[in-house]
């Protein structure tokens, strides 16, 4: 793999680092809020414990790195979106606690794939040493998904089945 540019250095890692986590913040605030809006307040309940987990790591970066926000927004990613963004298209209005888990823990995995891709390639000792912490965090954040997992019911056969599905207004 070949590091983009602004990866390259410590401080451009870092801000990329951030970006991704802010952007996995906002994506599950989206969800939690949608979920709301069709009363599925249980799993919405997930996705905001799922954000605010992330924004606890955008924290912890911005305080690592003596930053009171980002400094600057790091160039666009190669990607639609960074790796532990959950795609629009997985979420589903009645969908339950297990699906939220399985959606954070797709995007964990993907985490540690990107922070293990740029901790092999870097050149700097820095990036590297920050990669393979971020990469040993998200392995952590995969098994604490699994966990969740365990403890929910999986969901069975026809879960999004819906004999009233909402109906736009006139």
């Amino acid at each position: 793999m070949r590091i983009p540019a602004i990866e390259q250095t410590y401080e451009g890692f870092m801000s990329r680092a951030y970006a991704i986590e802010v952007e996995a913040v906002e994506r599950y605030t989206q969800f939690a809020d949608q979920l709301e809006s069709h009363n599925n307040r249980e799993v919405a309940a997930v996705f905001r414990r799922l954000a605010e987990i992330e924004g606890l790591h955008a924290k912890h970066i911005l305080d690592e790195m003596g930053w009171p926000s980002l400094p600057v927004l790091p160039v666009p990613y190669t990607g639609a979106e960074g790796p532990e963004t959950a795609p629009f298209d997985s979420l589903h209005y009645l969908m339950q606690p297990y699906h939220a888990l399985e959606i954070g823990l797709r995007c964990e995995i993907a985490a540690v794939r990107y922070f293990e891709d740029i901790a092999a390639a870097a050149t700097d000792e820095r990036v590297r040493k920050a990669a393979n912490a971020m990469a040993a965090d998200e392995r952590e954040h995969v098994t604490l998904m699994r966990d969740w997992m365990k403890r929910v019911p999986q969901p069975k056969a026809g879960w999004d089945e819906d004999l009233d599905p909402p109906r736009m207004g006139d």
